[in-house]
């Protein structure tokens, strides 16, 4: 298993990661702006058919991609250096599902997504605020994506990101500080460093929490685990 994580992500987070897989550690330069800059969820979506990668994604990762004969998708357009350019493969895709922005995604993740049903938010940074439970329970830092959620009859956690690290920016968002592995939510931090860590630990039901390690919740731009 590959498993592709932001280089800048705390030393000792990236230690207990590597023990999953192969750990990819992803950094681009003069593509998007520095904060999202090696953040995973901007370049790479994760789809029924196989990984979308950005086209200007780096050469050595698509070169390893390759290597170990992981199956992807080229995207149709670029990683932009602003928004809804960052944003187009930043969607959440479960077995059901296709949740993004539907004005912004890619195409090449409609393609790969054209049997699942599609839901469509505002927020087009969709992965960075989101985690999928499965099909029907969902964790979010954004209300708008809470509200579309609900009205379409899923069960929501909203949960205040204050608290999470993101250099640049006030806070980081719910989504970014993890990734999903055979039932495991995996966090670049430890909940107890987070103010509503206990309701996280309450809503995720039987999926087993793994810390990376013992301090705040990091926002490295998710955690990509790909087979």
């Amino acid at each position: 298993m590959l498993i592709i994580a932001d280089e800048r992500i705390p030393r000792q987070a990236k230690e207990n990661l590597a023990h999953f897989g192969e750990l990819l550690l992803f950094n681009t330069s003069g593509i998007t702006y520095p904060a999202i800059s090696g953040h995973p969820d901007i370049f790479f979506c994760c789809t029924p058919a196989g990984l979308v990668v950005a086209p200007n994604s780096p050469e050595t990762v698509r070169r390893r991609l390759q290597e170990l004969k992981i199956d992807f998708l080229k995207g149709d357009f670029p990683v932009g250096k602003k928004y809804p350019g960052t944003a187009r493969f930043n969607a959440i895709v479960t077995e059901n599902l296709l949740i993004h922005n539907l004005q912004h995604s890619d195409p090449a993740i409609f393609r790969a997504c054209s049997s699942l049903q599609a839901v469509h938010v505002s927020q087009a940074y969709t992965r960075c605020n989101l985690i999928a439970l499965g099909n029907h329970r969902f964790i979010t830092s954004d209300n708008g994506i809470a509200k579309v959620l609900v009205e379409n009859g899923f069960e929501v956690l909203y949960i205040n990101p204050a608290g999470i690290l993101l250099p640049g920016f006030a806070h980081g968002f719910i989504g970014g500080c993890c990734g999903i592995w055979e039932k495991q939510l995996i966090f670049t931090g430890n909940l107890s460093h987070f103010p509503e860590g206990d309701k996280i630990r309450e809503f995720a039901g039987n999926y087993k929490i793994i810390e990376l390690y013992d301090g705040p919740l990091v926002d490295g731009g998710s955690l990509v685990f790909v087979e």
